[in-house]
């Protein structure tokens, strides 16, 4: 990451054309190779830029950002009054609160979430194939597998349907039946999921953690 604080004017020549005047501003040149032009009163939007891939040429004072379409971005830089470089390192990514792992979490530890009866036999039950999310037993004592998502989609009902055709093949477990279950559920995935005879869940994030809510939770 470079940051560089100067008095420039900036031209961009592509699609359309567009000028800033001289004025202070930051210029930010990012590893990616990305450039943007940064002013005092924007938020996090930049004046101007150019995404990758790009390529930045510096000619004295003049800096020239060109894409693979040709498209210029023209930095005239009449004075620089900072200029640093930083490695930032790599970026371990936004940790959201009620990402998958915390939903698998919750509803193991509430598993009744899923009907009167059922009872958690493990969660990560290992396979073949991989990791079913929660591994339980129903009011009957019958195996079901559980796939979470924060956001269930067809691939997500074709992943918990493999799992289900390999966990079947098991007499020690089968049948085993299977739940989808997400705090949001598209159209699509649960037309999927039901006509293959899997359950669809909506998860109810705040309840789960103990809050109470005025929404009904879908089953």
């Amino acid at each position: 990451m470079r940051l560089v604080i100067a008095r420039c004017q900036v031209d961009y020549a592509g699609r359309l054309t567009a000028h800033l005047p001289m004025a202070t501003r930051l210029l930010l040149v990012k590893s990616d190779g990305s450039v943007s032009v940064h002013s005092d009163d924007r938020a996090y939007k930049p004046l101007n830029w150019m995404s990758p891939p790009c390529w930045l040429i510096e000619d004295g004072k003049l800096w020239i950002v060109e894409n693979k379409q040709g498209e210029k971005l023209v930095i005239s830089i009449d004075e620089i009054y900072h200029d640093h470089e930083q490695e930032l390192g790599a970026e371990p990514g936004l940790q959201k609160d009620g990402v998958e792992a915390h939903l698998q979490e919750l509803l193991a530890e509430h598993i009744k979430t899923l009907g009167d009866g059922y009872t958690l036999v493990r969660r990560e039950f290992p396979t073949a194939i991989g990791p079913v999310d929660i591994m339980a037993r129903d009011a009957d004592g019958q195996s079901v597998a559980v796939e979470i998502k924060r956001r269930g989609e067809i691939d997500g009902v074709e992943q918990l349907t493999r799992y289900l055709e390999l966990l079947n093949r098991d007499p020690l477990l089968a049948p085993v039946s299977g739940v989808f279950a997400a705090q949001i559920i598209k159209p699509q995935a649960r037309t999927l999921a039901e006509d293959r005879g899997i359950r669809c869940l909506t998860l109810d994030y705040d309840a789960l953690r103990g809050i109470e809510s005025d929404e009904f939770r879908l089953f």
